[in-house]
């Protein structure tokens, strides 16, 4: 008994109109365009921001604490400038010292741990750049040695020290 193959041609599957990794719209939503319900609550509260903003101020006041964690989230900034001292970074060697003021200034509260984080994000780049840097420079020096035409070594005579 032979078997045999029947291919059947491709349909869509149920609840997947478009083939995998492709939309119905490959160039996506326009830049800039909102959605319908951004737009409709928008237009709800058009003329009502400076009573709802007075609203949540007395609730804030009056001691709701979500009211209250809403106004400070507007009020207070939500970065600050960071000020301790670094080491210089020069190399990647020095990478060990400048986080150990980044977690000295942690453990003293100069800077909260975020800070830290980003601090320490900063110095990783900083020292991903010196090391890119220096790779270049590296190899630059390399493909200069390249360049040159090979100069031919001086003939050495296996005798010529020896004196008859």
């Amino acid at each position: 008994m032979v078997d045999e193959v029947v291919e059947k041609s491709p349909e869509p599957i149920r609840g997947r109109p478009f083939p995998k990794g492709r939309s119905g719209n490959p160039a996506g939503r326009r830049f800039g365009s909102r959605n319908k319900a951004t737009i409709a609550a928008q237009q709800l509260l058009a003329g009502e921001a400076e009573a709802l903003t007075r609203k949540a101020v007395e609730a804030a006041l009056a001691g709701d604490p979500t009211a209250m964690r809403l106004c400070l989230e507007r009020i207070l900034p939500r970065e600050r400038a960071v000020k301790f001292a670094l080491p210089p970074i020069k190399s990647a060697a020095d990478i060990a010292q400048t986080m150990g003021a980044v977690t000295a200034a942690l453990a003293e509260g100069l800077i909260t741990p975020g800070e830290a984080q980003a601090v320490a994000r900063v110095v990783t780049i900083f020292v991903q750049t010196i090391e890119t840097s220096d790779f270049d420079q590296r190899l630059q020096i390399l493909e200069a040695r390249q360049a040159q035409p090979p100069s031919s070594p001086a003939t050495v005579w296996p005798h010529s020290g020896v004196s008859t």
